[in-house]
């Protein structure tokens, strides 16, 4: 029995009880239901790894009770372990603010009946996934973290028994055998897992269709590098007649590629802009809160506004960094490549040009915001090769450039490009492309005196210039 069909059984049966008004705290073996819209799989050395997210209503008609509530989410894990060796599987890596068993129990406490309190506590705890996977095994079970909307990046780590893995350390050692031999066993898998909810922008992102049926044309490195130095400085407004913030970020990838990397490394999908979600926005402003996934204003490239945006959302709703990406109508070693601007927001004004009526106020260090992409990526290990490239468009922290909301904004002028590794790799592996050299995005927005700050290990601080 495939594992769609597997969890949709006990689901099923779990929601008619709930439904009937009589919640069950007896279970049947875990399944995932044949219509759950996202059960991803992957093998590796032996193991296979599948995980799903259940939905709010999912996780009340199998839990019985109501998880969103409480802002957290249920992630089924199912690990076959057809390896010789005792794995373990480590929960906090998947999230680091896992809630045990317990104290999701504890949380909801107050909608689940005292008299059922303790089966209900007893059920979430045999539910939850199994740390020690022995060999020959399928263990299964969940994993209660907080909820992400939108859709979340999934890092299940297995390793290999500590205790087991000494062992045949020291028997290799014994033998003579070279210590890779002994080496202990290291399995990552990495899901990009989406939570549609209908107003998500990338819920209508169909790369496939932006430029018709032709193919793209396939652009060597140099002549890439040409085109990519060719591109327009900035996005415009609608009209195509006033610039906007700089096209200062190119990402080469598959577009499920670029999900995977930017939602690894913290960035979250954002919403379209609706009635429901300028309310929301609106909302967050005034009380001062976070909105995680909220809306980007539109801005143009290639004659339409961005095919999607993303974001990391940051204490409250004016504070995020934020990338807006289109296709370009080319690609690279088969790849597509994602033309896009990147920038800090570090508050929210009044604007009657924006739908919402406000929009948010970039940080001018535009240049910072594309370092911190970069190294975003770089810590988790999705850069197979960078660059830069000159296009975009220059400006001094003394003669800075505006965006269309009259922001000012200082840059090198460099677009960096960055060559997605569909798997993690270590930093040793990571290439330059060796094009542009960039400024280094603190100095440029400094004055000499900050040099002074900079000194060789012997001699005057004055034996070094300023950046």
């Amino acid at each position: 029995m495939n594992a769609r069909r597997w969890l949709l059984r006990t689901l099923v049966l779990a929601g008619l009880l709930v439904l009937g008004g009589c919640a069950s705290w007896d279970y049947d073996p875990l399944t995932i239901p044949d219509d759950f819209r996202e059960v991803q799989t992957k093998s590796s050395q032996g193991a296979t790894v599948s995980v799903a997210i259940l939905t709010d209503e999912h996780a009340r008609a199998h839990f019985g009770i109501d998880l969103g509530a409480y802002d957290l989410q249920a992630i089924w894990v199912r690990v076959e372990n057809a390896t010789d060796q005792r794995l373990w599987f480590l929960r906090s890596v998947l999230d680091m603010d896992f809630y045990p068993a317990g104290e999701v129990a504890s949380l909801a406490r107050s909608s689940i009946p005292d008299e059922d309190f303790e089966a209900a506590r007893q059920r979430l705890r045999d539910e939850s996934m199994r740390l020690r996977l022995e060999p020959g095994t399928i263990t299964e079970g969940f994993v209660f973290a907080p909820k992400a909307l939108g859709g979340r990046y999934v890092d299940v780590r297995l390793v290999e028994d500590a205790y087991a893995a000494e062992l045949k350390r020291r028997r290799a050692e014994a033998q003579g055998e070279s210590a890779p031999d002994a080496e202990v066993i290291e399995l990552r898998f990495g899901f990009a897992l989406p939570l549609p909810d209908g107003i998500f922008d990338y819920e209508r992102l169909h790369p496939e269709t932006i430029y018709g049926d032709e193919p793209l044309p396939e652009l060597s490195r140099e002549a890439l590098r040409e085109r990519l130095a060719a591109l327009p400085c900035c996005s415009t407004n609608e009209a195509g007649d006033e610039d906007g913030d700089p096209l200062n970020i190119v990402i080469i990838g598959r577009s499920s590629d670029v999900l995977n990397a930017l939602s690894r490394a913290g960035w979250s999908f954002t919403h379209r802009i609706t009635f429901k979600s300028v309310g929301r926005m609106i909302g967050a402003a005034l009380s001062d809160t976070a909105y995680p996934v909220a809306p980007v204003s539109d801005l143009f490239a290639f004659g339409r506004k961005q095919d999607f945006a993303l974001q990391r959302a940051r204490a409250n709703i004016a504070e995020r960094n934020h990338m807006r990406l289109w296709l370009a109508p080319f690609r690279h070693d088969g790849r597509q490549v994602w033309v896009g601007q990147v920038s800090r927001d570090i508050g929210i004004k009044l604007t009657p040009d924006a739908p919402t009526l406000t929009t948010h106020v970039i940080d001018p260090e535009v240049d910072q915001a594309r370092e911190y992409l970069l190294q975003s990526l770089l810590a988790g290990g999705f850069v197979k090769a960078f660059g830069f490239v000159e296009g975009s468009r220059r400006a001094t922290r003394e003669a800075p450039a505006q965006n269309l909301v009259e922001d000012p904004y200082f840059s090198d002028g460099e677009r960096l490009v960055l060559l997605l590794s569909p798997d993690p790799i270590p930093y040793a592996k990571v290439r330059s492309l060796l094009w542009q050299q960039s400024d280094a995005p603190v100095a440029e927005g400094q004055t000499a005196g900050a040099a002074a700050r900079v000194r060789p290990i012997d001699g005057e601080p004055e034996a070094i210039a300023a950046d």
